[in-house]
This record gives C-alpha cells, sequence and structure tokens, in this order.
C-alpha cells in the first residue's frame, strides 16, 4: 500500500504592520517608524495619493525615516467626501492580507481613521472599535451619539441649504465642514444673513454642521485607553486665534493644564464620552470647552495621535516617548504611561502676509531649525524634573519664499517653539523671553509675484 506522501509546510508570512495616514504626519513622528523596525516588524504604510511625490523625494535619501517602510500603498479619495478613501484602502490591504501575518495597524493622522478601523476589526486587531472610528471621523454622528456633550446643532447634509430655516438658531454660530480637519472651513458667524451669504462658498456635496458657538476656555483631553478602560489621561490648555479672529486655528498647548479647576469635570466627561463610544484600545483626543453654566462641551474627538506638537510636548512632560505605548495597545501588549512631572507648551507664532524671508532667534546654544511641512520634527530630549526652564527647539515649517496668509487652518502656520519649565510661572516667563528674541522675517513687495 502506497504511503500517503507529506507536502511541505507553507513558509511562514513575514510578519507586518500596517501605518495609515499623510505622509508628512508619520515622518514628524519617525519613533513609529524606529519601534516597529526595531521589532523585525515589515512596516507597511497606506496614504493618500496626493503624498506620491513626497514619498518618491524622501525615499531617494537613505537617511530618511521612510527608508524604514517596506511596502506604500496610495489611495486616492477628498476630505469633504464622506468614505471616498475607502475603496482604494480596501484593495491595498487585501493585497498585502495574503503576502503578510498582519499584527497590528494604526492610524497616525485623521484622514485615514475609519478605514483603519475596518481592517482592525477585519483581522481581528486590537483598535479603538468600527463604532469609535466611524464617529470619530464624522463631526455630525459626535453630535447624534454625544448629544449630552453637544452644543445645539443644525446638520444641513448636500442639497438641504435652500430650505433650512436659519433664523431657528441662537447666534453667534459657527460653520463646521463635517468631515475635514486641522480646523479648515470652520468660521464663527454673527447673524442669519451672514451665514446665508457664506453657504455657498462650501463645496455643494459637503455636509455641514451649524453650532451654537460655545464660549470659554479651550482644552484637549487625551486618553491611552486599553481594554475598554483608560490607562492614562490628561489635559491639555489650548489657545486659538479665536479672541482676534473668525476662525479657530490652534496657537498654544499646554501640558499638563496648571490647575485652574476644570480637570476633574473635564475628565469626568471625557470618561463618560469614551464609555459611550465603545472605545477599545488607541488614544483619543478630545477637544472641550466649559461654557458659561460650568458644563464641559465636546467640540469634537478623534481617534489617533494628537497633532501638532503634543507627543513631543508629552516627551518633555513626563520623561518617556507615547509612541511605544500607542505601538504596545495596537499589538494587544501590556501598556503603561507615567503622569507629568514638568510644564510644557508649544507656541505658533502669528505672521504678517507675504513671503517668508527668514526666522531668526537671538538665543545660546539654539537656532532656527527649518523643517518644512512634510520634515522629520527633532526629537528633544527631557530634562530632569527640577532641570531650568529650557527651549528646546524652535521649528520653521514652510520653506524659504514660501507664501503666509493670514491663520485660517492649522497648514497656515510657519514658525513654532517648544519649551518647558519645573513651574507655570517659570514657564510663562520662558515663553515671553523667547518670543521676543524670535525674528520672522517677512517680504511684502513680492506677495503678488507668486
Amino acid at each position: 500500500m502506497t504511503q500517503p506522501s507529506h507536502l511541505p509546510e507553507a513558509p511562514a508570512l513575514p510578519e507586518a504592520f500596517i501605518l495609515t495616514g499623510a505622509f508628512r504626519v508619520v515622518c514628524r513622528n519617525p519613533r513609529y517608524l524606529e519601534e516597529l523596525a526595531a521589532r523585525g516588524l515589515r512596516i507597511l504604510l497606506i496614504t493618500p495619493d496626493t503624498n506620491r511625490d513626497a514619498v518618491r523625494r524622501a525615499r531617494k535619501d537613505p537617511e530618511h525615516p521612510a527608508s524604514l517602510i517596506d511596502e506604500i500603498a496610495y489611495v486616492d479619495g477628498s476630505l469633504d467626501l464622506d468614505g471616498s478613501f475607502t475603496p482604494g484602502f480596501v484593495a491595498g490591504a487585501r493585497a498585502w492580507r495574503g503576502r503578510y501575518t498582519v499584527r497590528g495597524a494604526y492610524a497616525v493622522g485623521e484622514t485615514l481613521v475609519e478605514q483603519t478601523g475596518l481592517l482592525c476589526d477585519a483581522l481581528g486587531l486590537p483598535g479603538p472599535g468600527l463604532r469609535a472610528t466611524r464617529v470619530c471621523r464624522s463631526k455630525y454622528l459626535q453630535r447624534w451619539y454625544l448629544e449630552e456633550f453637544s452644543p445645539t446643532t443644525l446638520v444641513l447634509p448636500p442639497g438641504g441649504r435652500e430650505d433650512a430655516d436659519l433664523s431657528a438658531l441662537r447666534y453667534p454660530v459657527v460653520a463646521k465642514p463635517a468631515t475635514r480637519h486641522s480646523s479648515s472651513g470652520v468660521v464663527a458667524v454673527a447673524d442669519a444673513a451672514e451665514l446665508r451669504a457664506l453657504l455657498p462658498r462650501y463645496p455643494e456635496h459637503e455636509t455641514l454642521m451649524i453650532e451654537e458657538k460655545v464660549t470659554g476656555q479651550e482644552y484637549s483631553v487625551e486618553s491611552l485607553v486599553q481594554h475598554g478602560e483608560p490607562l492614562f489621561t490628561s489635559v491639555t490648555r489650548k489657545e486659538t486665534t479665536e479672541s482676534g479672529d473668525r476662525t479657530f486655528v490652534e496657537l498654544a498647548h499646554s501640558v499638563p493644564n496648571a490647575g485652574t479647576g476644570e480637570d476633574a469635570v473635564l475628565l469626568a466627561a471625557n470618561r463618560r464620552m469614551l464609555e459611550v463610544l465603545g472605545f477599545r484600545d488607541g488614544i483619543a483626543h478630545a477637544e472641550w470647552r466649559i461654557g458659561e453654566d460650568g458644563e464641559p462641551r465636546l467640540m469634537e474627538v478623534a481617534a489617533r495621535t494628537p497633532g501638532d506638537g503634543l507627543v513631543a510636548l508629552y516627551h518633555l512632560a513626563t520623561g518617556q516617548p507615547l509612541e511605544p505605548e500607542i505601538i504596545r495597545i495596537a499589538l494587544g501588549e501590556g501598556a503603561d504611561y507615567p503622569p507629568p512631572r514638568r510644564f510644557t507648551r508649544q507656541v505658533y507664532l502669528e505672521h504678517e502676509a507675504g513671503c517668508l524671508a527668514d526666522v531668526t532667534l537671538d538665543w545660546p546654544g539654539v537656532r532656527p531649525q527649518w523643517v518644512g511641512e512634510a520634515g522629520t520634527w527633532p526629537d528633544c530630549a527631557p530634562g530632569e524634573p527640577q532641570d531650568g526652564p529650557a527651549l528646546r527647539a524652535l521649528l520653521v515649517l514652510k520653506e524659504a519664499g514660501a507664501r503666509l496668509q493670514p491663520l485660517a487652518c492649522s497648514d497656515d502656520r510657519a514658525v513654532t517653539f517648544l519649551i518647558d519649565a519645573p513651574t507655570p510661572e517659570g514657564l510663562d516667563a520662558l515663553e515671553r523671553a523667547v518670543r521676543a528674541a524670535v525674528t520672522v522675517v517677512v517680504d511684502p513687495e513680492d506677495l503678488d509675484e507668486h
């Protein structure tokens, strides 16, 4: 009797981790790439097609963090169209499914949060969950699920603007596109006539939200969550252009909030919000205001790394980076994170309109670093708890000759610095000193030539 032959075992598929988001956001925090590479995982990136040229330029440089990425899939879509990135995302992810054993996935930036949630659900990977990732990418769904924390809101779907009763709103209000980010298109409006004139400026296919304007100090709450339980939460104080303009571009972040007495109510509301969202595994970044009645009002919530320099601020504040813990959560490993031990702040400088000619800094041992829009941010080493106040970095986010315009969204900002100190008073004094030492040179004469 012939014995059955034993077929050779199929070779094990290489283990991989999928990062998603805008290429410049991934490169701004290269520690994600370094952490994954150190684990021996293949690094796969899904990014919008608009990043293709920036990726090509970066990968020519063997010293650039992009050299650690093994494969890249590009997806086409538009931020002002709900779900437009999903078909391309699914196609790209499916192409890898039979070639790799995917151990984890994480959305570094806002653009592909919802699609990354679908990926984690399909592959049984740790992630915030389908409800959390879908709701966090849609401002009108946040009002639907989180009504208890929401200001009065009118949702204007495509085709619904002409018939909307704008006189029923309490003015002033804020107009918001439902799926954009970085404060793009967010405008304060004084009355119904002004709002009616503003609405045609948005694309006809875009869903808009009109919300009662909430006054009061703005904060964010960052939460590391594992198995549905927050293992770390912290309140950040924010400053925006709101005081002098109709826009809401963020100008400063302070980590942690320096004891205004509102932390307890914010943290309680934030925990309730996470429960309603069914937030499972990952990091949440929620923006809040405390209204005149003392109640917290949710501006919006994201299921990804906080933007701007907040990740760097947490490293300076606690002495430990956030990225390794985020990766551990995404891989299903135990994670932990310490409380802040220093006071930190990121400041964005306002500027005149014109062409950026130069940025100078009169400060011993620190010089401006021109990182551009897609450049890698420097790794700022944290100080000891009682070290004196320190300027860690001054970053120029545009290229020389770039056209600068009034701050209408986050992408318009050009110069920022990061500082830390052992006390809030020391931090405030240091900010004043650094502001006095920086000069942003703008040439208004060249403005019309661009």
